[in-house]
């Protein structure tokens, strides 16, 4: 089965967070799930880092690839029918990135794998 990962999680994975539930770790290390980390998660990580609200081991441009590689997790492009998308979304989250998380597993029939409450108000399989 394929997933799309939330950015927090992606980043718990790596940086070694305990908070991340049983279903969630035994759902990334099932080696018949296909993990996906969608463009939008590496552009979050890049701001955010820029800002110096996050730090990371390396520059995200070494870190997001490098750990997608050793996880094997496949990379989401951004598409127009997903930018699209987010206008067709309800307004019970305002965070830009959430919400194009949100179109992209709903276009791509992925469930997204996240803690978020707020997630879990839109027509989206939550896994957590």
């Amino acid at each position: 089965m394929k997933y799309l990962l939330d950015t927090h999680i992606f980043l718990w994975w790596n940086l070694g967070n305990g908070q991340l539930s049983e279903r969630v770790v035994d759902t990334i290390s099932d080696g018949n799930n296909e993990i996906y980390l969608s463009a939008v998660s590496a552009w979050e990580i890049a701001i955010k880092v820029a800002k110096k609200r996050l730090t990371i081991p390396e520059e995200p441009a070494r870190f997001v690839p490098s750990r997608m590689q050793l996880h094997g997790f496949q990379p989401l492009p951004i598409e127009i029918r997903h930018a699209t998308q987010v206008y067709n979304l309800p307004r019970h989250h305002a965070d830009p990135f959430d919400r194009l998380l949100i179109a992209q597993s709903q276009i791509e029939s992925m469930p997204l794998i996240s803690v978020d409450p707020e997630i879990r108000k839109y027509e989206v399989e939550v896994i957590w």
